[in-house]
């Protein structure tokens, strides 16, 4: 199974999402899981991970999920190689046993253009970065059901967390 995952912040509140899938061309997600955090860590410049990392962990702790594969918005390595980034903490925690694979919409100072993808008719490109081997990473988002630049399950977990996030402050204000 594949777990693609993000997170949705408000205030001192994660909002973490994931939406499980069989095959990378799944049109649509086989569930959808949501958690939420209180009293994150507060935002570091350059150690990212240290914000998301624990919100990933208890949305797999939480739903008891053992993927194969989880996919997080953002880097596992920050230069492509080297530099650890979100994914490549995420790896370690899971002992080396899930393959990660980071997909950024921005590139990060130093990651080189075999990072890139193009899906659809998009002129912007998608950093990919993986714990396995870069180009087998590379075709499985690019596999990735949707016409447009990102994949429709990459917007779905996207907006899940938002949701949650949204119905949380939306309740309060009531």
């Amino acid at each position: 199974m594949i777990l693609a995952v993000d997170v949705q912040y408000s205030n001192d509140t994660a909002f973490v999402a994931g939406v499980m899938f069989s095959d990378w061309r799944a049109e649509s997600p086989g569930k959808e899981y949501v958690s939420v955090l209180h009293q994150i860590e507060d935002y570091e410049p350059g150690k990212f991970y240290k914000r998301e990392l624990p919100c990933i962990l208890k949305l797999l702790e939480e739903h008891d999920l053992h993927p194969a594969t989880i996919v997080v918005d953002g880097y596992v390595f920050l230069d492509g190689y080297q530099r650890p980034g979100l994914g490549k903490y995420l790896f370690d925690s899971l002992n080396g046993q899930v393959e990660v694979i980071g997909v950024a919409k921005k590139a990060f100072a130093g990651i080189g253009q075999e990072h890139e993808i193009y899906r659809g008719e998009s002129s912007k490109p998608l950093y990919v970065t993986t714990s396995g081997e870069l180009n087998a990473a590379k075709e499985k988002i690019s596999l990735m059901f949707g016409q447009n630049r990102i994949p429709v399950l990459l917007k779905r977990v996207d907006q899940l967390c938002r949701a949650a996030a949204q119905e949380q402050t939306f309740g309060e204000s009531r």
